[in-house]
């Protein structure tokens, strides 16, 4: 059991109702995903990814050696409370300087929650301090508590298909014209240094009712947390029902060609030992839905085609549509009892008087 750290709060959600929602993955992808469970009866917690080397983050993280924040941000303005009289924090969270001088570019939330990890020293803490701050509706933590570095491996840079270049960083993985085949991921402090998961996005994963994968950048948000050597684990091993929500559009650069099915097979190549319950794609971004059923009965699961974009506006999703349509996948997913290891760390718990 993992030791709670002085100073953090076990989850800024009531501790009542619902069922307990962890959502994996980063960037806009994440924030469709929270979101759409804010609309549902679930207390979620949000894992996210800590490569982005880009932008706002990538400077925070190269010129004060933190967690590159955009990600984490995000997902703690997607959990924000938006309806309090008054309330703004959210707005200026999400508020990015303009101009030309030190600060254009960044986000008042990236420069807030580098303060906070300079201040306070611990990720864990200090992003429950600023979900306090914000009101949000449930927890964020970061997937691993130091910068981690993305490399892959990538075909069609050279005349020659067959060649592989390995390609590293998450913007560079993100852009490349090439054909994505495999990532790994490393610690940013050296690429033998194997990555550690966040001991409380592990406990969550094994405590969870229910865990989603994806929508989001493949290569670079969904499949990072696969990578993390506890974390696979724990998204093996644990009993919640496990929901995959496929991108509407391929991603320029990641994915560019791929159809619905191939990413689940990337998903399942990067772990063969993964099983699903459910699948949720947009039925009009499933050309043939026969090989997505197909593809989503090798992992377990069963494909859930529906109608989760904005009309309109086909590579977006719709929140409510979505909520829709996890909701489907949460009731008909298999509930599977927990596993005997599970089990004795459940009991184990309870006898040392936790809270469930």
């Amino acid at each position: 059991m993992t030791t709670r750290r002085a100073g953090t709060l076990d989850s800024p959600t009531p501790r009542h109702g619902g069922l307990r929602a962890v959502a994996l993955g980063g960037g806009h992808g994440l924030q469709i995903t929270l979101a759409a469970l804010r609309r549902l009866a679930v207390r979620p917690t949000a894992v996210v990814t800590v490569a982005d080397d880009g932008g706002s983050s990538g400077r925070l993280r190269r010129e004060l050696g933190l967690l590159p924040p955009g990600d984490l941000r995000k997902a703690l303005a997607a959990l924000a409370t938006h309806d309090a009289p008054g309330m703004r924090w959210s707005e200026v969270f999400e508020h990015r300087f303009g101009g030309h001088g030190a600060l254009a570019g960044h986000a008042v939330g990236n420069l807030l929650l580098a303060g906070l990890l300079e201040v306070v020293g611990d990720p864990v803490v200090a992003l429950d301090q600023a979900g306090l701050l914000l009101g949000a509706s449930g927890r964020v933590l970061p997937m691993s508590t130091e910068p981690l570095d993305i490399e892959a491996d990538v075909a069609g840079l050279d005349e020659d298909p067959a060649v592989i270049r390995r390609i590293r960083g998450q913007v560079a993985v993100a852009t490349t014209p090439g054909r994505v085949k495999r990532v790994r991921l490393h610690n940013a402090t050296g690429p033998t240094r194997t990555p550690r998961a966040t001991p409380e996005a592990v406990d969550a994963v094994l405590d969870a009712d229910v865990v989603l994968l994806g929508p989001g950048s493949w290569f670079t948000s969904v499949l990072p947390h696969l990578l993390v050597p506890e974390l696979h684990e724990a998204l093996v091993r644990t009993a919640a029902r496990k929901v995959v929500v496929l991108n509407l559009v391929p991603q320029p650069g990641e994915t560019a060609g791929f159809s619905p099915e191939q990413h689940l097979h990337v998903l399942s190549e990067h772990a063969p030992r993964l099983r699903v319950d459910a699948v949720v794609a947009d039925v009009d971004s499933v050309p043939t839905p026969d090989r997505l059923r197909r593809a989503a009965e090798s992992l377990g699961g069963t494909a859930l085609l529906r109608r989760v974009a904005v009309v309109g506006a086909p590579e977006r999703h719709d929140p409510e549509a979505l909520a829709a349509a996890l909701a489907e996948a949460f009731a008909t997913a298999g509930a599977q009892g927990r596993d005997a290891e599970s089990g004795r760390r459940g009991v184990a718990r309870r006898a040392e008087g936790e809270e469930d």
